[in-house]
């Protein structure tokens, strides 16, 4: 079967989760740079990488990498690559998006339409015709130039693979499904453990704790780009994944996942977003503040998205609110605590330095995954 090259972007911080998860898949990393992580893989491949990844954007098959620092460069090496390897005669192909980082060619709107044009070009001289009627498979292309370096790759996902399905509804600042999923994997949290989000929002660390206990693929109950790719990957691999997947789901796992909020209306779109996700009877949603969080047992998890005070007004409230939080952990015994904020005093008001810190991009927000570890639960006896 045909090998290719593919690439999984991920968040800036978090590419050792999704260099795991393709390792998990069976795979062979090639390449981990800043935000992606580049591995070989059949037609196959692209498929499970759809349906299981839960921490990648999307999944790129790369079409080809070269130096150019002139549009005449550009436009003769795109034309160069082996576009009747991927491209049908009737295929619909467009440059969706061109992104440019410390490279001379730096306009994404020129980089899109002279790169059309040579691929025009190329499947012109390839299928020896002057027009294509475009009407068939989408075949959206992606290119990035970082240091004059371009990396062509065509976007087997088309939505983002945080876009599950399942979250409909979202509260005002809501962490994206593929961020908090690869929080939750960098946790030692399983699911025999307690975990609580106190600021739950529309529900997505418990959604995405949940269908990691049960085992539910993020990418089971949606569609792909490639789906219609019937000339690179058999249409029958996507049933029989899918199917797979679905055997593979355990709604029987006993957990113990909760979720508050003193938002009632964002509580009402979580429990309709857990609904969705198919699990609504794992997790408790209630109203709450921080302040009240108690918990009578040990070892358990506090993963969350607090307010980081994007307005001034918020800002004023922030030493109150994670002094709130820092006295309300002290009272979990025994418990780690897990916090993405964009407020760097947090420490200082929670009262505690974290063991470990982690700085992390969510889109172009400078974020920080502060680790507040608890001991380790004693070995039960087998």
């Amino acid at each position: 079967m045909q090998k290719f090259e593919l690439i999984a972007p991920c968040h800036f911080g978090m590419e050792a989760m999704t260099k795991r998860e393709i390792f998990d898949l069976g795979y062979d990393v090639t390449e981990v740079s800043d935000g992606k992580v580049t591995f070989e893989g059949d037609a196959e491949a692209i498929v499970r990488a759809n349906i299981f990844m839960r921490t990648t954007e999307r999944i790129l098959l790369k079409v080809g990498k070269f130096h150019a620092e002139t549009f005449e460069e550009l436009f003769e090496e795109i034309k160069k690559l082996p576009w009747e390897m991927y491209l049908p005669k009737d295929a619909k192909f467009w440059v969706a998006k061109a992104s440019s980082i410390k490279s001379k060619l730096f306009s994404p709107s020129d980089i899109q339409s002279i790169a059309k044009k040579a691929m025009v070009e190329k499947m012109k001289e390839y299928y020896d015709v002057d027009w294509f009627p475009e009407d068939g498979a989408e075949y959206p292309v992606r290119i990035f130039l970082l240091k004059d370096e371009v990396t062509v790759a065509l976007d087997t996902s088309g939505d983002s693979l945080h876009k599950r399905g399942y979250r409909l509804m979202t509260s005002k600042a809501p962490i994206t499904e593929t961020l908090a999923a690869a929080i939750i994997m960098i946790t030692p949290w399983r699911e025999d453990r307690i975990l609580v989000d106190p600021f739950c929002g529309s529900g997505t660390f418990p959604i995405e704790a949940a269908m990691i206990a049960a085992n539910i693929a993020p990418g089971m109950n949606r569609h792909f780009t490639a789906e219609k790719w019937t000339n690179l990957i058999e249409k029958e691999l996507w049933e029989e994944i899918v199917d797979e997947a679905k055997s593979m789901v355990n709604m029987d796992v006993k957990t113990d996942i909760q979720g508050y909020d003193i938002d009632a209306e964002v509580l009402k779109a979580a429990r309709e977003n857990a609904k969705r996700a198919g699990v609504e009877n794992m997790i408790h949603f209630q109203q709450r503040p921080v302040a009240e969080l108690r918990h009578p047992k040990k070892y358990g998890f506090i993963i969350t998205n607090p307010p980081y005070g994007e307005r001034i007004a918020e800002k004023e409230e922030l030493p109150k609110l994670y002094t709130e939080i820092g006295d309300s952990f002290k009272g979990l015994d025994a418990w780690s605590m897990y916090m993405i904020t964009g407020y760097e005093d947090a420490p200082k008001y929670i009262g505690r330095k974290p063991d470990k810190n982690r700085k992390i991009y969510n889109g172009m927000l400078k974020t920080y995954l502060y680790q507040f570890l608890g001991p380790k639960p004693p070995k039960r006896e087998k």
